[in-house]
């Protein structure tokens, strides 16, 4: 008998392939891929300024079993570069972070929960907050700004449905997720990310050195994991989000450059690197709070100085940004 193949994603983002019979109708094998598609999309949904307390209800029940949380951000790239005298390559970079995120507005933040093996609640365990963003008001980088809108963010709700920035803030610290020691934050090459979050959380700018930024940081975010800085420790593992998925064959539900497609993806990469590369045990003291893409303000597990890490040379640096609107991403 012959045999028609078809495929679905289960839970863990892993492909799964069924075998069919060659007679079986073509109605019958679009009706079951459009359960699938159905499946799929309620696991990410969106959040807009009238869904946020609700969102924040369910979420506050989800978040004593699956206390895993995969955070992504979309925001308008990067506008501004900090003048000035800075004491190194590290000071620089994190000025030009600070200066970015002080100025600029957060679109998208993406948040995925999983439990400690990394399985996901069913229907929905990935919530996508829409953020108030006007094109014709708000400052924002060209490039990322398209990237995003080929990625189908919908800029015209965002300016009539997007979230307020405080109320989202207001209910988040009340939400069981934040100054939380028992609750894992999980994320990629985040220092961006989680500025834009500490942002809207402390109400005012950033603080002015890193070493005091990481303090805030620690206290509102006790236990992070950013699965850049893990891949120093997986050697065959290399590129962007998208790539390392790809090598670790997890297949992406929703869309790449979405915040809550991203975080979903980071969360699924997460538990694939520990469960391959760490034996399912990750050393807290070597791996946890450290941000990639920021300087060595935490080093073997301890907040320390990154004043001295190297020299610094105006003329030939950039400011650079997170993957989170990039094509790496």
């Amino acid at each position: 008998m012959q045999m028609t193949a078809i495929s679905s994603i289960n839970d863990n983002g892993l492909q799964l392939m069924h075998h069919l019979p060659s007679s079986v109708s073509n109605h019958t094998m679009a009706s079951q891929q459009r359960i699938i598609l159905k499946q799929n999309d309620e696991k990410i949904v969106d959040v807009w300024k009238n869904d946020l307390e609700e969102a924040f209800k369910k979420i506050r029940k989800l978040v004593t079993q699956y206390n895993y949380v995969a955070m992504d951000t979309e925001f308008p790239g990067v506008c501004c570069r900090p003048m000035g005298e800075f004491k190194s390559t590290n000071d620089f970079q994190y000025q030009c972070m600070k200066c970015n995120v002080d100025v600029l507005k957060v679109i998208q933040i993406g948040l995925t929960f999983m439990d400690k093996n990394g399985r996901t609640p069913s229907p929905t365990c990935t919530f996508q907050f829409n953020f108030h963003f006007n094109l014709n008001e708000d400052m924002y980088a060209s490039d990322s700004i398209d990237l995003l809108q080929n990625s189908g963010i919908l800029f015209a709700k965002h300016s009539t449905e997007g979230i307020d920035p405080c109320d989202f803030a207001e209910i988040l610290l009340g939400s069981g997720l934040i100054l939380m020691d028992n609750v894992y934050w999980l994320s990629f090459h985040s220092s961006y990310d989680f500025s834009y979050l500490l942002h809207l959380l402390i109400v005012r700018n950033l603080p002015d050195s890193e070493m005091r930024f990481h303090e805030y940081l620690n206290t509102y975010f006790p236990k992070i994991y950013d699965v850049k800085y893990l891949m120093k420790s997986c050697k065959q593992l290399k590129g962007g989000l998208q790539e390392i998925a790809d090598q670790l064959e997890i297949i992406r539900i929703g869309q790449q450059h979405q915040a809550g497609s991203d975080s979903l993806v980071t969360g699924q990469v997460f538990f694939k690197m520990r469960e391959l590369f760490f034996e399912n045990l990750i050393d807290e003291e070597k791996y946890l709070n450290h941000l990639y893409g920021l300087g060595g303000c935490y080093q073997n597990g301890k907040l320390v100085s990154s004043d001295s890490n190297g020299a610094f040379d105006r003329n030939t640096a950039t400011c650079t940004s997170s993957p989170g609107t990039n094509p790496s991403n």
